[in-house]
């Protein structure tokens, strides 16, 4: 029976690669469901035999501890060095952009708590 082993939804294109080859180098049949038209569906990878998912979730699950290892050395290594990214060059690239963010938040926080403290009667 077919199983859902790895979610694709929001994994970056390098990791998918990653685990669709991990599974390939071990053996494992498996193949991928897409998020469809809409994008409602789930975008994943299954393993078509069962009993092959502990093995395969086990290879899987050490790849993702290296790769959190590896992903953190590098974001350390940037911020080191003052390369990473923060709020202010995200507001220097587009400003236009975080203003309408914020403003587009502070009226969902008006509007939510408008009934409790009766701003604006």
């Amino acid at each position: 029976m077919p199983t859902l082993i790895f979610r694709l939804r929001n994994v970056p294109d390098d990791e998918a690669g990653a685990v669709r080859a991990l599974l390939d180098h071990n053996g494992f049949q498996s193949y991928e469901t897409s998020a469809g038209n809409w994008g409602i569906a789930t975008p994943a990878i299954w393993l078509t035999d069962g009993q092959d998912v502990p093995r395969a979730r086990a290879l899987i699950e050490d790849y993702q501890r290296t790769r959190a290892i590896e992903q953190r050395a590098g974001y350390e290594a940037l911020r080191a060095e003052g390369r990473h990214r923060r709020f202010r060059d995200v507001l220097s690239e587009n400003p236009v952009r975080v203003i309408l963010y914020v403003a587009f938040s502070a009226f969902l926080v008006y509007v939510s708590v408008r009934p409790f403290f009766g701003f604006g009667d």
